[in-house]
């Protein structure tokens, strides 16, 4: 069944709180919080400064003024219009993840058009499967060692929490939020969060905008992203505090996203920015 989020009118003002949203700038956090819907233009004025290409190619422009019966990714292609539906919470905070990595976002349209070019409309290769599932549930995770995978490999649950918030909390691991679905699903308190991530070695921490350019460049040449299983799971819900049973002594076995291995599945080895 395809989510539905709630109706703005719907929603307490709380839920904005929950640290899912501490991942939009403040800006897009207002704009999430405010009476009224932002119509396109307010977004547009919203982009950064043209300092290359990628910033100044795109802008979102209003699905219902659209005729042109292009494909959503082909449109974006060759026209550089983003599609956005009116009061629409999924484009919306679709919208503020191409705002804030154009260049991800953009290599990944780049990549979809090539597969369609490929095979067509009417197929779907591993790759445009790959792509789409980081571009709704995607996160990015850097780690200064490969200590924490050891436990996310097994899917050990509470020993990968465990070790997580203090590797967060003093900077050897950090979290981007990509998939604007994260977003739209948070609007549902009662929702399990989980991600669909891709991870990057490197003991220093980095910018938004390096981090943007590295896997965009990844993507680009396809280094990353050519199938679904490439993709670790990672259950959000497990962070300190993002549900609403954390710390409870059966968190684990209650929450349904916290599942175990399956038998002989095997994850990749993360990246590495050079």
């Amino acid at each position: 069944m395809r989510f539905i989020a709630p109706a703005r009118i719907e929603l307490n003002a709380s839920i904005f709180q929950h640290p899912v949203f501490h991942y939009l700038s403040e800006v897009h956090l207002q704009l999430c919080q405010s009476q009224q819907w932002p119509e396109v233009h307010s977004l547009n004025d919203l982009w950064p400064p043209p300092e290359n290409a990628t910033n100044s190619a795109y802008h979102f422009v209003a699905q219902e003024t659209l005729n042109d019966d292009l494909h959503y990714e082909l449109r974006i292609a060759k026209h550089g219009d983003i599609a956005t539906r009116s009061e629409n919470w999924h484009d919306l905070f679709n919208a503020f993840i191409w705002l804030r990595f154009p260049n991800i976002k953009a290599a990944l349209n780049a990549r979809q058009c090539q597969d369609i070019a490929r095979v067509g409309l009417k197929q779907r290769t591993r790759s445009q499967c790959a792509l789409t599932h980081f571009d709704e549930a995607g996160a990015v995770i850097r780690l200064s060692d490969s200590a924490l995978l050891k436990h996310w490999d097994a899917h050990d649950w509470p020993a990968f929490f465990a070790a997580w918030q203090p590797a967060y909390e003093d900077g050897t691991a950090q979290l981007w939020l990509f998939g604007h679905s994260i977003f739209e699903h948070t609007l549902n308190p009662d929702i399990a969060l989980v991600a669909k991530a891709l991870v990057f070695i490197h003991q220093e921490p980095i910018s938004d905008a390096s981090m943007d350019v590295f896997l965009a460049d990844h993507i680009s040449t396809q280094q990353c992203l050519m199938d679904p299983q490439e993709l670790r799971p990672i259950p959000l819900s497990g962070i300190a505090h993002w549900h609403a049973l954390y710390g409870q002594a059966d968190f684990y076995q209650q929450v349904p996203c916290f599942r175990p291995k399956r038998p002989g599945k095997l994850y990749p080895e993360p990246l590495h920015l050079q």
